[in-house]
């Protein structure tokens, strides 16, 4: 069994995960008083793979408990982000559907980390960006994929 600095799966697990506590904080401190990181994900999710989905479909993606994103949802809701809507399939259940404010709250977040990916731009170029960004969305893809069949 290889060393753990010799480990590049490992290292490469540990430097994503610095760089997401890194980017988690700074996209914190541009977000409006009262939303959190977790509320932009579910709003950016929903927009990404379409709105429409259920609490649980939405619990299982984001491999939280069904109580931990239930009060993500009510959070989202009150701020008038998404809508909560019946069912038609199972009527003991509801649909999350984005509101024309919770667009908006997505789009002005993006918009807020701006300067700070202009400023990080001087130092790692948006062609570098370019260049390692399909290599780690297809390791996203497979882990996703494997998640989903575990």
């Amino acid at each position: 069994m290889p060393d753990e600095a010799d480990n590049v799966f490992f290292r490469l697990f540990n430097e994503i995960g610095i760089l997401e506590q890194l980017s988690r904080a700074l996209f914190q401190a541009r977000l409006p008083p009262g939303m959190l990181v977790s509320h932009f994900a579910v709003v950016n999710h929903l927009l990404r793979v379409k709105d429409g989905r259920t609490p649980l479909d939405l619990a299982r993606a984001f491999q939280v408990a069904k109580t931990t994103m239930t009060h993500t949802l009510s959070s989202l809701e009150k701020a008038g982000f998404i809508e909560m809507r019946p069912n038609a399939e199972d009527a003991r259940s509801k649909r999350v559907w984005i509101t024309k404010k919770g667009r908006a709250f997505r789009s002005n977040a993006i918009s807020e980390i701006g300067p700070d990916t202009a400023s990080l731009e001087q130092e790692f170029s948006e062609a570098r960006v370019k260049m390692i960004l399909p290599e780690l969305e297809e390791l996203r893809k497979i882990m996703d994929e494997r998640r989903n069949h575990n």
